[in-house]
């Protein structure tokens, strides 16, 4: 049972559900009404907000381009209403997630900006921010860049507790679930940079034209801005959008002294506001070129604050990082010049830099992983440990969010629910009179899935990662149909509910360890998405979901059991059972600290 996710359906398999009637998992029966009332025609989200701007001659670059600053005020401006529209008061922009501009603007285009929150938690909300151009006289739209907001409501005199915010549809849903897998990821990034450079050499590139390389020092650039009243929010404060675009004016222009020409910025990686600034500060913007790599470099710009002239102590309110590019006359990025780093806080930012690019192409290969394309397992890194775990527990949520299961199989209260898109998926369910807590804590320890599983033989920790996660080595008896058995290297990650509605999370899918290669002795396994969702029904009752996608070597035991042919899915999830409720009254002192 711990194989899955898989490839693409034979011809006509789906025919063999097409009789069989439709019927949602809804992991919240309350929400049901309500559900059906946002798959009806009309639904909105309350939260919602959209704004649709001409970009104007005004608007625009050297090119004839919407400029990057001007729609970073257009995002910032409709995050900033659709939050408040939740939070009913006053929002102020906390950070931007990473921005990665797929399409330029031209002059008469039309910018179309929708922005909602995908969920709350105390004082803070994440907001989704899609933004797709529009050409009037061909009708034709492209999508230009999607965004990620953290927003905090503010009052003077009162803490601001926000209500929480109740997904229904399958996209509100999924991204309501990965919303706090993404806050937990913002809260770990220093700290994910600084592992990383602490354990790991940062190697140059070996082919360096040593006599074309720039010093970093003659990219600098500092800028000063006195904060109008036109430069203000309706809350006093400098306008978050206007500072963000003032950021993005000097790393353009240090940009432009390494390339000695107009450079394209491709991403922006986490504004991050540190605090306010009012009317009549004076803000100074400081911007140099960290590191260039062959096609791109990355602008390191923050910004620090202060009252009067005579002040001596500046508050550091921002900070981000950009990657820019030099296309030529064919849209293709140009080779660039290399960086020389200067002693010191140089040589520390070009490390960093080199870090950053490792991160964001380790993410870049985890979600352009196509099924059908390659191998499920990705290689396991402690560098990339922390974007693994993030997609282990967001696909996992993902799958769950999904609105089409259908019922197949329902034996003794045990549901058997199948998923068919491009892969087939399954899910399982059932209540247990067992507390939450206490399922998380016996189901996320997979040592102990042979007691109840006969799908597994063995089960041999090889690391325990961290709190959340370990990796495993399990094998698996001989399927019908093989001539050996399976062996699987899986990462487990657990997590705790973030809200008092949110399941217990554990997530399995395979990866590659250079200590445990495919053997002759077994036929090497691999799951991509499967694991628990555990929903606390009462003080002493859980329902247990396992979700689960069928890989090609699974494909036949799964069908089968689909098909009523066998019985074998009941049998393991009844063992299960009896094995949550054998094994509960062992775990008391553990539990303190859940």
């Amino acid at each position: 049972m711990i194989q899955n996710v898989g490839n693409h359906l034979r011809r006509g398999f789906a025919s063999m559900f097409s009789s069989r009637t439709s019927r949602k998992s809804v992991s919240h029966p309350e929400s049901g009404d309500a559900s059906a009332m946002a798959e009806g025609e009309g639904y909105r989200n309350p939260t919602e907000v959209q704004m649709s701007q001409l970009v104007l001659p005004c608007h625009t670059n050297h090119r004839g381009e919407l400029s990057i600053g001007q729609l970073l005020k257009w995002i910032d401006t409709t995050a900033c209403l659709s939050a408040e529209r939740h939070a009913g008061c006053p929002c102020v922009t906390a950070s931007m997630d990473d921005i990665y501009f797929d399409h330029t603007i031209s002059v008469g285009q039309v910018v179309n900006i929708k922005a909602k929150v995908n969920r709350a938690f105390n004082s803070s909300m994440e907001v989704g921010i899609q933004v797709v151009s529009e050409d009037l006289c061909s009708e034709k739209q492209w999508s230009v860049c999607k965004a990620l907001a953290t927003f905090v409501a503010h009052r003077e005199l009162s803490k601001v507790k926000l209500k929480q915010v109740v997904p229904l549809t399958e996209e509100e849903k999924t991204e309501h679930g990965v919303a706090a897998e993404r806050r937990r990821m913002r809260l770990v990034y220093t700290d994910t940079i600084k592992d990383l450079l602490a354990h790991y050499a940062i190697q140059d590139d070996l082919d360096k034209d040593c006599s074309n390389m720039v010093p970093a020092e003659k990219t600098r650039v500092e800028s000063v801005e006195l904060v109008l009243p036109p430069h203000a929010n309706h809350q006093g404060n400098t306008f978050g959008g206007q500072i963000m675009a003032w950021m993005e004016n000097v790393a353009t222009i240090a940009a432009s002294r390494l390339c000695h020409a107009h450079p394209t910025l491709k991403a922006i990686e986490m504004f991050h506001f540190r605090g306010p600034s009012q009317v009549g500060d004076r803000l100074v913007l400081k911007a140099i070129v960290n590191n260039a790599f062959k096609h791109s470099m990355e602008v390191g710009v923050c910004v620090e604050a202060y009252r009067q002239e005579a002040e001596t102590q500046r508050r550091h309110i921002n900070s981000a990082f950009m990657t820019f590019v030099v296309l030529d006359k064919d849209d293709q990025p140009q080779k660039l010049p290399w960086i020389r780093p200067q002693p010191g806080d140089g040589e520390r930012r070009y490390r960093e830099a080199s870090a950053r690019k490792k991160i964001r192409l380790d993410r870049k290969y985890l979600v352009s992983c196509k099924q059908a394309e390659m191998a499920l397992s990705v290689p396991w890194d402690p560098s990339n440990q922390v974007y693994l775990s993030y997609y282990n527990v967001s696909s996992l949520k993902t799958l769950m969010a999904k609105d089409n299961w259908v019922l197949s199989v329902e034996i003794s209260e045990v549901r058997l629910y199948i998923l068919e898109e491009e892969f087939l998926s399954f899910h399982l369910e059932m209540v247990v009179n067992v507390d939450a807590a206490q399922v998380f804590q016996l189901l996320s320890d997979l040592s102990r899935r042979p007691e109840w599983d006969k799908h597994c033989r063995s089960v041999e920790l090889v690391q325990q990662v961290d709190e959340d996660d370990a990796i495993y080595h399990v094998i698996s008896p001989t399927l019908s149909g093989n001539t050996k058995p399976q062996d699987f290297v899986i990462l487990a990650s657990r997590r705790k509910p973030c809200d008092s509605g949110d399941p217990y999370v554990i997530a399995l899918r395979s990866v590659t360890l250079p200590t445990h290669r495919e053997t002759p002795e077994y036929q090497r396994g691999e799951t991509l998405c499967s694991g628990f969702c555990l929903w606390r029904e009462g003080d002493q009752s859980t329902k247990v979901s396992y979700y689960n996608q069928a890989t090609p070597g699974f494909l036949n035991y799964v069908t089968t059991n689909v098909a009523g042919l066998s019985s074998e899915f009941y049998n393991t999830f009844k063992a299960c059972e009896s094995f949550l409720l054998d094994n509960r009254n062992d775990l008391a002192p553990s539990l303190q600290t859940l």
